[in-house]
């Protein structure tokens, strides 16, 4: 089974998924008058959106996507892949050379990757191929893969071998990305195996970086990971909602926001 191709949205559509996480549900006819469209053009892009689970469709308008299954891997390639680019940035600057770290899988953790390329001697545990085939040429910088099963959908790496594997290790930083911040503090991601890798990971790093777009804040998601006090610091694009600012206090979180690239 191949991995889903990388998914190219236009501008409008970008800020149709946005403007619908903002609002939850969206008329047909507010997204014409918004974006200045025929209804009929917006229908079309709700229904390609939606085809590929990015949002949700309903009678008279669109909603976000269910709580139960994530968007494709391909799809999510391209969802804010600038700021997930500013995000990895920021990461590599916090990480020194010849430190050791676990990348869980993930886009936004993928671009931490390559955001990686000039630290030397790096120690890498992943369990995700996608990491060890970007980091495995760097200089100096030895990739350790956990065993287990391969997901043919985003060639992650999951299962009780998986965990067992990762529990050998202590490392310095451990650099996890997630689906869902609830509004009470609360991780969350689509799929258990790779949940419980993900908490391996967090017992066994000494620093735990979550990696986390602003879309990730308040979109529902099945599976609870953990709470905010599981992570020492939070890289994301955007400052945190107000509905979360006291609860990040709360949780003592150090946030790190990046700034938007002036050309």
């Amino acid at each position: 089974m191949a991995q889903t191709p990388h998914l190219a949205l236009n501008a409008r559509q970008q800020e149709i998924i946005n403007y619908v996480q903002r609002e939850s549900f969206v008329t047909v006819e507010n997204l014409a008058n918004r974006f200045g469209m025929t209804q009929q053009t917006i229908r079309r892009d709700i229904n390609m959106l939606s085809a590929h689970n990015l949002l949700q469709r309903y009678h008279g308008g669109v909603g976000l996507p269910s709580s139960a299954e994530n968007i494709a891997y391909g799809a999510r390639q391209g969802l804010q892949s600038e700021e997930k680019r500013r995000i990895a940035a920021l990461v590599a600057e916090h990480i020194p050379d010849q430190a050791t770290l676990f990348i869980n899988i993930g886009t936004t953790t993928e671009e931490v990757a390559k955001a990686l390329s000039r630290r030397r001697n790096l120690r890498v545990i992943t369990n995700n191929l996608n990491v060890a085939a970007i980091m495995s040429g760097y200089p100096g910088c030895e990739v350790i893969i956990a065993g287990g099963v391969v997901r043919a959908r985003d060639l992650g790496v999951t299962g009780e071998e998986t965990i067992d594997f990762i529990q050998r290790f202590k490392v310095d930083f451990g650099i996890i990305g997630i689906s869902s911040i609830d509004p009470d503090g609360a991780l969350r991601d689509f799929d258990y195996r790779e949940v419980r890798v993900a908490e391996a990971i967090i017992a066994q790093s000494r620093t735990v970086f979550l990696v986390a777009d602003h879309s990730k804040f308040a979109r529902p998601a099945l599976v609870k990971l953990g709470e905010l006090a599981d992570i020492d610091a939070l890289f994301t694009d955007r400052p945190i909602p107000d509905t979360l600012v006291n609860v990040f206090k709360e949780a003592e979180i150090k946030v790190f926001i990046a700034d938007k690239i002036v050309d």
